[in-house]
């Protein structure tokens, strides 16, 4: 079976569903997980188009984190640090093509683990992952070697991939993350529990 992850690493719901989707990893081993860049906001148009300004974004985009923090099972979310922390809510691109470098060094499991430590750092840390100096560190802490990491992230090609994922997005008709792409028909999308993404695997290995 492939499942086709789809997600963003600012997506606050992304974040509970990667956890869930290890566990899930770890019970199947026949399960092939691949995973896929969907970008919420790629350029500051993007923002200013859904907020009005660049400035906006963060008190509206967190002011909702409440709802997604009670759906990851660890409630792992710092809320009111992100709210005083002194950039703006970041935008998608950076850090799409540091987890495509990292999948370019390491695979899957490498993009994975980028993708983690990323929202990890946005997430809990409240750190600004449109910084390059923090992504550097992301990486680190996912293992992965930086030096051929950052070849890769600074190459025109490794961008240009992140836009297959998201041409491809395209051609699923996929209008929100988390979404799951199971075996390049069957849809599951948002931050489903484990036990429904379990039951929809279960079903189609019978």
């Amino acid at each position: 079976m492939k499942i086709e992850f789809f997600h963003d690493v600012i997506c606050s719901y992304c974040f509970p569903m990667s956890a869930r989707m290890r566990k899930i990893a770890e019970r199947y081993e026949n399960i092939e997980i691949i995973h896929r860049s969907f970008a919420l906001a790629w350029k500051d148009e993007d923002y200013i188009r859904q907020f009005g300004s660049r400035e906006a974004v963060k008190d509206k985009v967190v002011s909702h984190w409440h709802l997604a923090n009670e759906n990851d099972d660890e409630h792992r979310m710092n809320i009111e640090q992100m709210k005083d922390a002194d950039f703006n809510f970041p935008l998608s691109r950076s850090a799409l093509i540091a987890c495509e470098s990292a999948r370019k060094v390491g695979g899957e499991i490498a993009y994975w683990n980028a993708f983690d430590s990323i929202q990890n750092k946005l997430f809990v840390e409240s750190k600004n992952i449109e910084s390059d100096k923090v992504l550097e560190e992301a990486i680190i802490n996912a293992g992965i070697d930086k030096d051929k990491w950052i070849k890769f992230y600074k190459s025109p090609s490794t961008e240009r991939d992140v836009l297959k994922d998201m041409e491809l997005s395209d051609k699923y008709n996929i209008n929100v993350v988390p979404t799951l792409i199971i075996n390049g028909d069957v849809i599951l999308a948002g931050a489903q529990s484990e036990i429904i993404i379990e039951n929809v695997i279960k079903d189609m290995l019978k």
